[in-house]
């Protein structure tokens, strides 16, 4: 009995040590994919006024990093858009080289900018017009969704990411 409650102590206390992912490295990327796959605004409110416009294709991408970490650390999420609603289906390291700026994105902020972002305190429209989040892809698009991209940028919030710029 005293051997089974020493093992749980110490599960239990690296449990608690346990680091995060570092924030946009693959791993943590793949915890933000699942995320945004429970989060309603992401899977049915964006559809209507964002996933119709794919191309045909079905996804749409998106690449995202930490600029202080530079661009060959940005990661992909590439979401579906069938069935009448947005999904997750891929994160991690680039699949998609070359994106469509007609449909695609590519967003980079500062790590600090991601952090403030995803803790609420400023929103999709602040963070571009002051250019703390810089932005590449259909703006006007994204105007017509900025409930939903709020969401988006809330994700940094909700998942933890260590500070230390991924594949360092």
């Amino acid at each position: 009995m005293r051997k089974q409650l020493l093992t749980l102590a110490a599960a239990i206390a690296c449990a608690g040590t346990a680091q995060a992912a570092p924030l946009m490295s693959t791993e943590w990327a793949q915890q933000a994919c699942q995320y945004w796959n429970t989060n309603t605004a992401l899977t049915k409110d964006l559809f209507e006024k964002w996933g119709k416009n794919d191309g045909g294709r079905g996804y749409k991408v998106i690449h995202m990093y930490r600029t202080d970490c530079g661009e060959a650390t940005k990661v992909e999420m590439t979401i579906s858009t069938k069935d009448g609603k947005t999904s997750c289906v891929y994160a991690g390291p680039v699949q998609h080289a070359k994106l469509d700026p007609g449909m695609d994105y590519k967003m980079h902020a500062e790590t600090k900018r991601w952090h403030e972002m995803g803790n609420g305190e400023y929103g999709p429209m602040r963070a571009m017009m002051f250019g703390r989040l810089q932005f590449e892809g259909p703006k006007v698009e994204a105007m017509k969704v900025m409930g939903p991209f709020e969401q988006f940028l809330l994700i940094p919030g909700k998942i933890p990411g260590d500070d230390t710029c991924p594949g360092k």
